[in-house]
């Protein structure tokens, strides 16, 4: 089982050309994806509804998509009426196997002033993969302020810690089976666990630290299977954009129950389809 996730910088690569293709078809051959920066309709993407047009590219998969920014993108018609539309920025979990249920976390933001910061989440898909129910979070923490990122490792924690408590987006059965369809059987919670994502932090950062220390305590996946924390270069050095050097800031945790079965971790260092390079994990 392949995993893949990929900051795709809404499509515009390291040459600074829109081809929302080209990042898509880097990670096309992984069984789940995990997609940072999809967005709709805005105009630096041609108004693009790319959850859609990633979901016609890859018509053999499941697909759930939820925006941690949303602002109004509406106009009027000729007739004056409204054609309602919506200006989005989130996240996209594509899959070989069924999506059982999925959320969107949106995490706490700390108005940087005049700096400029937008909403970031989290979106949790629950997927009946081979090795079992599993719980894969998209992660996206901000990228302004290690203080930001701290507040949001902690609400996230807390969500992860709470989720198999508190059972599937729905537990029990109605009165009426039929009117809430409680006659399907409810989505699990399951306890196996990985966060994948951009999170704008290196493996030994106070944040990623936050995350080690949650619930069932979790593993990075590149030093579990290296022992390194700090090879590996996930977002290359841009001294114009204030980034000094190589990083490392793209990262797949695991939940001991799924450490085991983690076979190989590896960065595709080929691909300019993003600002970013894409984080893959095999398990078996």
């Amino acid at each position: 089982m392949r995993l893949v996730s990929y900051n795709i910088q809404y499509g515009f690569g390291r040459d600074g050309r829109y081809d929302l293709r080209r990042a898509i078809d880097a990670v096309a051959g992984a069984d789940i994806i995990a997609l940072q920066e999809v967005e709709r309709h805005w105009r630096r993407t041609r108004m693009d509804d790319q959850p859609a047009l990633i979901g016609r590219w890859l018509s053999d998969r499941y697909w759930t998509y939820a925006p941690a920014l949303d602002v109004d993108a509406s106009t009027l018609d000729a007739a004056g009426r409204i054609v309602n539309r919506r200006r989005q920025h989130g996240q996209m979990i594509v899959s070989r196997w069924p999506i059982l249920s999925s959320r969107m976390l949106i995490l706490p933001k700390l108005d940087t002033g005049p700096t400029f910061n937008f909403a970031t989440g989290a979106l949790e898909a629950v997927i009946a993969a081979p090795v079992g129910s599993i719980r894969v979070y998209n992660v996206h923490l901000g990228y302004v302020s290690p203080e930001e990122r701290k507040i949001q490792a902690s609400a996230l924690c807390e969500f992860m810690r709470r989720a198999p408590e508190e059972g599937g987006v729905w537990t029990g059965q109605d009165a009426d089976p039929g009117h809430w369809q409680t006659d399907d059987p409810p989505p699990p919670m399951p306890r196996p666990a990985m966060l994948m994502g951009d999170f704008n932090s290196e493996a030994d950062d106070e944040e990623m630290r936050l995350l080690a220390g949650a619930g069932e305590g979790l593993i990075d996946a590149w030093q579990h299977l290296s022992g390194e924390a700090r090879a590996g270069v996930t977002f290359r050095a841009d001294p114009c954009r204030g980034v000094p050097r190589d990083l490392h800031i793209d990262h797949v945790l695991v939940t001991s129950h799924l450490a085991p079965r983690l076979r190989r971790c590896w960065i595709d260092a080929t691909t300019e389809a993003s600002d970013h390079q894409p984080v893959w994990v095999e398990l078996d």
